[in-house]
């Protein structure tokens, strides 16, 4: 079971843990590829005798990280959704701390586009999916396009924050893997996603305009057809 809002210290988990928490680090920072069991041993303080020992190889290794990340943000999101006065911020400092290394690990992942990059992927959509379906519910006007797709675009700005955090850390000056870099970037998002870009009138507007409007390929293939039925 893991708990948010404070993690154990290394001292107190088991080598098991140790193993996964160090591998956790090193696949973040070094990707699978360039992670070893060596590495990982050293971090965790056992042998790589030990690793295998407890997971075979680096390959069960990645897949019990897997369980443990995706686990970890099932947990979260299960409580988040759960609050019953949707105006509090159940979102403290420890849990975001909590939440880091696992956001870096999903990101290194994502980008070497490995087996496990899909399904994790599609997992997390699903998260999101589930936060969509009661935000919808209090919405005045539908939504222009279907959950799986706002959804999918949810997650992959979130992820980009994380894959590109050397140019956004570069751009505002400040470390955003640092706790006050984290900070700064939490209250951003929150800003961002409390106010409006554009009104309803602008988006209604601009929906219209690309309903009337079809694609250059649409329009050739429609062509296409019409000269292939006179021949």
């Amino acid at each position: 079971m893991i708990s948010f809002g404070g993690r154990p210290a290394a001292k107190d988990l088991t080598a098991r843990a140790r193993i996964r928490d160090a591998a956790l680090k090193h696949f973040a920072e070094s990707g699978f590829s360039g992670a070893t069991i060596r590495e990982i041993a050293k971090t965790a303080g056992v042998s790589p005798g030990l690793v295998r020992h407890h997971f075979g190889s680096k390959e069960g290794l990645r897949r019990v990280c897997d369980t443990y990340v995706l686990e970890a943000l099932h947990q979260f999101n299960d409580r988040v959704l759960q609050e019953e006065a949707p105006g509090d911020s159940p979102l403290t400092a420890d849990d975001k701390r909590a939440l880091d290394p696992f956001q870096r690990y999903l990101v290194s992942t994502l980008i070497e586009e490995s087996e496990v990059a899909a399904p994790l992927f599609d997992e997390m959509v699903k998260m999101i999916d589930r936060w969509l379906v009661k935000a919808d519910e209090s919405r005045a006007d539908p939504p222009m396009v279907d959950r799986t797709t706002r959804a999918a675009l949810m997650v992959a700005q979130t992820m980009g924050i994380a894959a590109f955090h050397k140019h956004v850390s570069r751009v505002i000056g400040m470390d955003v893997l640092s706790d006050e870099g984290d900070q700064k970037v939490a209250l951003a998002m929150l800003d961002i996603y409390s106010h409006n870009l554009i009104s309803p009138e602008y988006a209604a507007s601009a929906r219209e305009g690309m309903a009337q409007t079809a694609p250059a390929s649409e329009t050739s293939n429609d062509d296409t057809m019409e000269r292939h039925s006179d021949d």
